[in-house]
């Protein structure tokens, strides 16, 4: 340590919100070069390179074959699949000095389906796993949390080419399978969703989610059976109603002088919940006003009312929207007539057929009762909309959900033709027809992956690094005054390498308290002082992980540690 490239510090850094990127800075792990942009010092790539070997390993199990594809693009193939305007503004751009398009990639379908196309023509091909493990660049409008949401990353990204759909999905579960072997090995807790399939594509997706407090992801997760959901992607149980049109009152007009918001008409009225009161919130959808229904205690998701009517963009209307059209009063809006108005009516599942609402009049400081849906307003489709809240029901058994955070560290996906279609990917088949290639897609986030393991197994002094990760097997720390410490530190670091450990000496002329300390921030596995006790013929041994201290024999440390 007096050699290597590494400075620890005692305070955490002025721009760290979260315990693993404080703790990979004091630990001189990583340092910030920009926004987003973070350099890895040596024992930093020490892990970084460890998790890519685990990746590697599992990866090649499989018979998926390693590649690297460039990070700097051409933006043709991108545009003939319509990503280079689907990304918007997270994509990095730039021009070369012919005025060429080029960016640099945040993933590689198109490159790796026209190096495909270009390399392979009949079905006897197929199938073929490709991956690769590189840097990509996503221009994160607001990079945080470290490495956990930077604008350059580690990742590795797979792709998989078929004739069918059977060998695609065999393929998929041979990566799901992979991956959860690599989360294993990093001793990552994880859990396993669904999820939105975003500018990726696919129908068929499963997201890897890390769970952390610090997580941006929301997840679901039965209490009772196996169903667990990215809140995006979740579906909730519909319930039903069983009282008939012919069974509720007629509807009712009633008078809330000054209650636009749904807990100011609850407070007027004072015989409802929120949850018996009707939202309808409008949008514009592809340019189209689109009234959204869902009660009154719940929001409006906006990621996945984009989701469901991709690709459509959405927009919530403004006061030049309210005031061109005085037929949609704000704060007063309900969906009884909306048709009429020219509005299309989407409602979230939980806005069953034949439930009964209080909701806007559609004319100021007016509400009504008893709305019946199906009998005083239509709806023209239903969508999955609303914010969940631990408790819904399960859409598989009906028991309650439970809501925690995560962060994703895999997502794979059964893409289909998107990209082959769009670059026209065909092999010859079996009876000399062409036919059109399917796809799969496999990210994992190796340096996500460091920032989730710390954030898991983090505590108080510092990280604790599981086995496979750890930047060295063994930490020895020498503290006394003389020189027969560090001398007995210094052979027994020569033994432990010779027998194949990767060892890291503190051999600095610093105090006790600091080496303990930074021995304990460091995370290694395994601690081994050098210290008093060596006038016993012993050292201690620390398991970094548990706390654990036992005193060993200076003759048996080796073969104990090896």
């Amino acid at each position: 340590m007096s050699t290597l490239f590494l400075r620890t510090l005692r305070e955490d850094p002025a721009d760290a919100e979260v315990p693993s990127h404080r703790l990979l800075v004091r630990a001189g792990y990583i340092r910030r070069t920009a926004a987003g942009v973070y350099s890895w010092l040596p024992l930093g790539k020490r892990v970084l390179d460890n998790v890519a070997r685990i990746v590697r390993a599992e990866m090649d199990a499989i018979g998926a074959q390693e590649v690297l594809l460039p990070a700097l693009l051409p933006a043709e193939p991108w545009q003939r699949t319509g990503r280079w305007e689907a990304y918007g503004s997270e994509l990095f751009r730039l021009k070369d000095r012919r005025d060429g398009d080029f960016l640099l990639g945040p993933t590689h379908e198109e490159v790796i389906t026209l190096l495909v196309k270009g390399e392979y023509s009949s079905y006897r091909d197929l199938p073929v796993a490709l991956y690769q493990i590189q840097n990509k660049y996503r221009d994160e409008p607001r990079p945080r949390s470290g490495v956990i949401r930077a604008r350059e990353f580690l990742m590795k990204d797979a792709y998989s080419f078929h004739t069918d759909s059977d060998s695609l999905k065999t393929t998929y579960e041979e990566f799901r399978r992979a991956y959860e072997r690599i989360f294993t090995r990093v001793g990552l807790d994880y859990r396993i969703v669904e999820a939105q399939a975003g500018t990726i594509g696919g129908d068929v997706n499963n997201e890897f989610l890390a769970p952390a407090e610090v997580g941006e992801d929301l997840f679901v997760s039965c209490t009772a059976c196996d169903y667990a959901a990215n809140v995006e992607a979740a579906h909730v149980g519909r319930g039903e109603v069983n009282v008939p049109d012919e069974g509720h009152p007629p509807m009712t007009e009633v008078h809330t002088p000054g209650a636009p918001g749904i807990h100011d008409v609850v407070a007027v009225l004072g015989d409802v919940e929120a949850d018996q009161m009707l939202k309808t919130i409008i949008y514009k959808v592809g340019g189209e006003y689109t009234a959204v229904l869902l009660p009154g205690d719940r929001e409006v998701d906006e990621t996945r009312l984009a989701a469901a009517v991709a690709p459509r963009e959405v927009e919530l209307i403004g006061e030049e929207d309210f005031a061109a059209r005085p037929d949609l009063v704000r704060g007063y809006a309900g969906p009884q007539g909306m048709q009429e108005r020219g509005v299309r009516v989407l409602a979230d599942v939980r806005v069953l057929p034949h439930s009964t609402w209080v909701t806007g009049a559609n004319r100021p400081d007016h509400h009504v009762r008893d709305a019946v849906n199906g009998r005083d307003f239509t709806v023209d489709g239903y969508v999955h909309v609303a914010t969940l809240a631990a408790g819904d029901p399960c859409p598989r058994c009906s028991c309650p959900l439970h809501i925690g955070r995560g962060i994703e560290v895999g997502h794979i996906f059964q893409l289909g033709r998107r990209y082959t279609d769009a670059l026209e990917l065909d092999v010859t088949g079996p009876d000399g027809a062409p036919v059109r290639v399917t796809m799969g897609c496999y990210g994992i986030g190796v340096s996500r992956i460091v920032a989730s393991v710390v954030e898991q197994n983090a505590d108080a002094a510092g990280i604790r690094w599981p086995a496979e990760m750890a930047p060295a097997d063994v930490h020895i720390v020498a503290v006394g005054k003389g020189t027969e410490q560090r001398d007995a530190a210094e052979r027994l670091a020569r033994e432990l390498d010779e027998a194949g450990r990767r060892v890291l000496l503190d051999d600095r002329a610093v105090a006790a308290g600091v080496a303990f300390a930074d021995a304990d921030l460091l995370g290694v596995p395994t601690i081994v002082v050098v210290g008093k006790a060596l006038a016993e013929g012993a050292v201690e041994v620390k398991d970094r992980r548990s706390g654990e201290r036992r005193r060993v024999g200076l003759d048996r440390v080796v073969a104990e540690l090896a």
